[in-house]
């Protein structure tokens, strides 16, 4: 098949540190074109992919401070894409509402995956358009009256993670995600605190963020029990997740999925969670973690997931997301909904062609 991804343009595409979507867009563009489809990737400029890329900027938006209105370039990229929409037999879309109306005047099937949660306004935006194709990435994202086609979690490289047998000692709690409430940086400083162990924290402050970080974070930054070790790289993820005793997860909104809990777990750290979103599916309670009901809950139970398997934690992520079945997955719907295309293509012609002959019937 001839495919379109549309990846989001914050980031490149795989991000050298933050970047969920973007590191799926990659994994998901890279093994369908191992697969044998012809893949182009609209991305910015900075990308690195096995796909044909069409870099709509120079570099990521986040990191152009030339860029001063970055809006225009969310409204470009869906642009080029769908100009060009006859040289493709489906259209995957990355970014959201960006999409939805160029989608509905082109022949060109597209399937939206919907990395986000719904807000009052962007219900009424997907709502116009609800009739398209949608892929959610958990059951428990699924909150408006859409056309889903199939759920579809997201997949790692587990062998891109090293599998760590026994965590450090002294043992340390592990925080990766962006600084914000949402995310609950906050909470995991409480947990830590209550617990007496060490917190490692990762992750990136954007600049909407940064007064909660100064107000709600800063001031704990000890470097003895609380650490921040800023935006990390892929290797230094890996080492922050693997050498952790537990990750801690404690979300204060409904997670759509949440990259950074199999990425604990395929390092074979088992995650904490709080029971929101997503967490229950992507979280095998009691055996690569712990789904909890309150952030008091996630301290208590600390020395329960002390003790599990970590093995255990790594083979539920190699079993249930990984790159390999992520991609199965969407590859079973892009040829869904191309046969049906094709289809209705070929009924339309038909019924074309019989009308055709009783007009020149001559009774």
């Amino acid at each position: 098949m001839k495919i379109a991804q549309i990846a989001p343009l914050w980031e490149r595409v795989p991000p050298p540190t933050y970047g969920g979507i973007e590191l799926v867009v990659s994994r998901v563009s890279d093994e369908l074109v191992r697969r044998g489809h012809e893949v182009t990737l609209f991305a910015s400029g900075d990308s690195e992919t096995l796909a044909k890329l069409e870099p709509v900027t120079p570099g990521a938006l986040r990191l152009d401070s030339q860029i001063k209105e970055p809006i225009i370039y969310e409204v470009l990229a869906p642009g080029q894409v769908y100009q060009r929409a006859t040289e493709f037999d489906i259209i995957h879309s990355h970014v959201g509402v960006w999409s939805l109306a160029l989608a509905s005047i082109v022949s060109t099937p597209t399937v939206h995956t919907l990395h986000g949660s719904f807000t009052k306004d962007s219900q009424k935006v997907f709502g116009e358009y609800r009739t398209q194709p949608y892929i959610s990435i958990s059951n428990s994202q699924r909150q408006a009256d859409l056309n889903y086609v199939g759920t579809v979690y997201n997949g790692i490289v587990v062998e891109e993670y090293p599998f760590v047998e026994k965590p450090q000692d002294p043992p340390y709690l592990a925080f990766l995600g962006r600084f914000s409430p949402e995310k609950g940086p906050q909470h995991a400083i409480a947990i830590a605190k209550q617990t007496g162990i060490k917190l490692k924290m990762a992750g990136k402050v954007d600049v909407v963020d940064q007064k909660f970080f100064d107000q709600e974070i800063a001031h704990h930054i000890d470097g003895r029990q609380i650490e921040f070790l800023g935006e990390v790289n892929h290797s230094q993820k890996s080492e922050l997740l693997g050498n952790a005793a537990a990750t801690l997860f404690p979300i204060t909104w409904k997670e759509p999925f949440g990259l950074v809990m199999i990425e604990a777990m395929a390092c074979g750290t088992p995650v904490i969670g709080m029971r929101m979103g997503s967490v229950p599916e992507v979280i095998a309670h009691g055996e690569s973690g712990m789904v909890c009901d309150s952030y008091e809950e996630m301290a208590e139970v600390l020395p329960m997931v002390l003790e599990l398997d970590r093995s255990k934690c790594r083979e539920w992520v190699q079993n249930n997301f990984s790159v390999t079945q992520m991609v199965n997955g969407y590859e079973a719907i892009y040829e869904k909904i191309v046969r049906e295309r094709t289809d209705r293509s070929w009924y339309m012609q038909a019924l074309r062609a019989s009308l055709e002959s009783l007009t020149a019937l001559k009774f």
